[in-house]
């Protein structure tokens, strides 16, 4: 089982000088990109009792997410203006006292999933900061543990807080996911392997949009070329590339701490592989909306 801990949203779309309500968030879409490719898989956040929050616990339903870990909470749920040029997303949140920002440490899911994903604007804001990085020191010595941060620079309030929170998550992570740009913006370089220093880390991957990934270990690392797509936007590209690893692994049977430590660089590049392919499905549609494994 992989629990995806993280914020759910909704995304106010622009369409015809309008904008339209999706459910949405990083680490929802992940979830959401894992029930569609047919891995097993739960999802942890605080979600509203509102309409909103039916939305996303009806679409998690609908992609065979189990959200029965999530915390329900008589709180708003949070919005994301999103503006897109090119292509390309920029975000507004409104997220004060909302649901998942509220979550705490009290509200913690007890799992004995195999593999936990973070990541997303979740890893912010307190209080629900906090909450996520105890539940990754929780499950840290017995799962897989994923990160991928997603920068919002304009979310961020307390940069460093939030430096220090990542170091601390990244420092018990086995996968960590980043872009070029949220690299170069956590890092202040293109040198992906400096995130191994200090850490548990066994796997980066650095993925450069139309350039593809490169797949990191301590001893070696590879490129993954990307697949070719007609790209409407690029909202949930990244989220579905993770998912695609992920799920490629869990197929593999190497979703495990002790198998992802034997996991070879064909083994990480064929997932990456897979990733890369399932994201370019749906940057050739509007919005995030994963493929589903019959169509693959």
């Amino acid at each position: 089982m992989i629990l995806c801990a993280g914020e759910a949203l909704i995304d106010m779309l622009p369409r015809d000088g309008a904008f339209a309500p999706h459910a949405g968030g990083s680490v929802f879409n992940t979830a959401i990109a894992l029930g569609r490719l047919g891995a097993p898989v739960q999802f942890f956040s605080g979600l509203s009792s509102d309409l909103f929050g039916d939305i996303l616990r009806a679409e998690l339903a609908a992609s065979k997410v189990d959200s029965t870990p999530a915390h329900i909470a008589d709180r708003p749920t949070t919005l994301a203006f999103v503006t897109l040029t090119d292509g390309h997303a920029s975000y507004a949140f409104y997220d004060e006292n909302t649901a998942g920002r509220m979550l705490t440490a009290d509200n913690l899911p007890d799992t004995a999933a195999d593999a936990v994903f973070f990541g997303g604007i979740s890893l912010v804001v307190e209080p629900c900061a906090a909450a996520y990085t105890a539940l990754m020191a929780q499950v840290a010595p017995t799962a897989v543990t994923m990160i991928d941060p997603n920068i919002r620079p304009s979310f961020i309030t307390d940069e460093a807080a939030y430096r220090a929170r990542l170091t601390q998550m990244f420092a018990r992570a086995d996968i960590i996911k980043t872009s070029d740009e949220d690299l170069e913006w956590i890092t202040g370089g293109t040198d992906a392997s400096v995130l191994f220093d200090g850490t548990d880390v066994q796997v980066i991957l650095l993925t450069r949009g139309a350039e593809g990934v490169t797949v990191l270990t301590r001893d070696a690392a590879a490129d993954v070329p990307a697949q070719k797509a007609q790209v409407v936007d690029t909202v949930g590209a990244g989220d579905t590339f993770s998912a695609g690893f992920l799920a490629d692994l869990e197929t593999a049977g190497l979703l495990t701490k002790s198998a992802l430590s034997g996991a070879s660089m064909d083994d990480l590049t064929r997932a990456a592989a897979f990733g890369a392919r399932v994201a370019a499905i749906t940057v050739a549609r509007a919005g995030a909306n994963p493929p589903w494994a019959s169509e693959l």
